[in-house]
């Protein structure tokens, strides 16, 4: 089971009104990650709840090289593949520009998306043109990934495992 994982408002929270948490204070920044001023938003405990879940993790995100480089260190993960992005002038509105390409990478294999900017668009031209089980789990980009999300994602893997 793939695993899509953006950074921007998935992992890195932005937008909410309070303060954000800061690790830095209990945990090292990687030296690739020292230049990068949002990355202490990170949890770093992120990185074992990602694994927890039994995915193939894959970067879907516009951090490109740079997620193996300061995130991946930082989440005490390994480097993970990455999504190479088509350069596309033209986007079939309303699709989010990463829809087509996830569901090429995963090659008619199971995925889970979880990304702040997916719509039902997306989650209906997935259905229609994916053979496999995904999940389009949508997350508040003012909090990044919390508990409840990890709960509906580690719910709908428990039952698309069992139906397989």
């Amino acid at each position: 089971m793939l695993l899509f994982l953006d950074v921007d408002g998935t992992l890195l929270p932005f937008g909410a009104a309070r303060p954000y948490a800061s690790y830095e204070a209990r945990f090292a920044l990687p030296e690739a990650a020292a230049d990068h001023p949002l990355l202490s938003r990170v949890d770093p405990e992120l990185g074992g709840r990602l694994t927890e879940l039994g995915c193939e993790l894959v970067w879907a995100t516009t951090w490109m090289d740079d997620a193996n480089a300061c995130l991946a260190p930082w989440l005490g993960l390994p480097s993970l593949p990455l999504v190479d992005w088509p350069d596309e002038d033209e986007l079939p509105a309303p699709l989010h520009w990463k829809t087509r390409p996830l569901v090429a990478w995963a090659d008619r294999r199971p995925f889970v998306w979880v990304d702040d900017e997916i719509t039902g668009a997306d989650r209906t031209w997935v259905a229609a043109h994916h053979p496999a089980p995904a999940l389009l789990h949508r997350v508040d980009h003012r909090y990044g990934l919390t508990e409840r999300d990890f709960s509906v994602v580690a719910q709908w893997l428990r039952e698309s495992r069992a139906t397989r």
